[in-house]
């Protein structure tokens, strides 16, 4: 008999869960908030709803499935199986978290608040559970279809490496300047610039847009799409620095160079998480291209 699948359920701490733990008890959480003009009230709200989702989602699975439930802080120390299927509970911004650390393995968002969250890639309601439960038996067309998101891979000339599913942050860690040398097709630019973002058809949506709108930019690309987009923060120009290179696309065969002149405090990190980072300092270099793992992302079929 075939083996069934373990299911891996991730969540995150509530904002509650969050308080409590900073503040041991619930009556010295409420004192502090209200002590600052705010009410516990929204962070309750929050937590039974997300509670009540997830409830709703560990009801749908039989008791005899195997499953294992992680908090997004022990993701850096948990073991994936090739065979694991993930089924992400939470907010949108859990899916990145989740996706560096995977090597295939299905993936399966659920809004555990719809009326809160805007569930892109989170993009089921907690009843629908059960038939996707019947759907991974059957993997036939059904309601539901599998999108292979493109990610982003940075190296660095070491060997360390990072993955992201939206993108990929290259600059200072402070708001001062980030100087590096910039190389893509052929060219090569001296910058000093509030750093740069290299993003995937799932990042262009978010931090790449609000970039690419200010500056009138043409930003589509596909979420399946084997191509990133790259935009320089605010390039300053100087006796020293150029502001040429500010804008592009890489292809699947195509890779930006990024070589630090930073002395200290220059960063990389992946999907805005900042403790989850490569040092940049100066003389290092990193390599910004399509990496060839993908998210496998079961989402409802059709339009959406």
């Amino acid at each position: 008999m075939k083996k069934r699948a373990r299911l891996v359920l991730i969540t995150r701490k509530t904002p509650l869960e969050l308080l409590l733990e900073r503040h041991g008890t619930y009556g010295q959480a409420r004192f502090y908030l209200e002590s600052r003009g705010q009410s516990i009230a929204w962070a309750e709200e929050v937590h039974e709803r997300f509670t009540a989702g997830l409830a709703r989602v560990q009801a749908a699975v039989p008791p005899d499935e195997r499953r294992v439930r992680l908090d997004r802080a022990d993701l850096a120390t948990f073991l994936f199986a090739p065979d694991d299927v993930v089924i992400v509970v939470g907010q949108d911004g859990l899916v990145p978290n989740v996706a560096k650390y995977l090597e295939g393995q299905l993936t399966i968002g659920i809004n555990p608040d719809p009326q809160r969250y805007d569930g892109i890639l989170c993009a089921h309601p907690p009843e629908v559970t059960p038939r996707l439960l019947d759907w991974l038996e059957a993997r036939d067309q059904g309601p539901f279809q599998l999108e292979q998101r493109s990610m982003a891979l940075v190296e660095r000339e070491d060997g360390q490496r990072l993955l992201a599913l939206n993108e990929v942050f290259v600059g200072h860690r402070t708001h001062q300047s980030a100087r590096y040398r910039l190389r893509v097709g052929g060219r090569e630019e001296r910058q000093s610039s509030s750093g740069l973002i290299c993003a995937t058809g799932t990042g262009s949506t978010g931090w790449a847009r609000s970039i690419a709108r200010q500056r009138q930019l043409d930003l589509v690309i596909g979420p399946e799409e084997a191509r990133l987009a790259w935009l320089v923060r605010e390039p300053f120009p100087s006796v020293s620095t150029d502001t040429d290179l500010d804008f592009g696309f890489l292809g699947p065969d195509e890779a930006l160079e990024v070589v630090s002149e930073m002395g200290e405090d220059g960063v990389i990190f992946a999907d805005g998480i900042e403790v989850d980072r490569l040092d940049f300092a100066v003389g290092q270099t990193a390599r910004i291209s399509v990496a060839p793992q993908r998210l496998h992302l079961v989402v409802p079929a059709g339009p959406r």
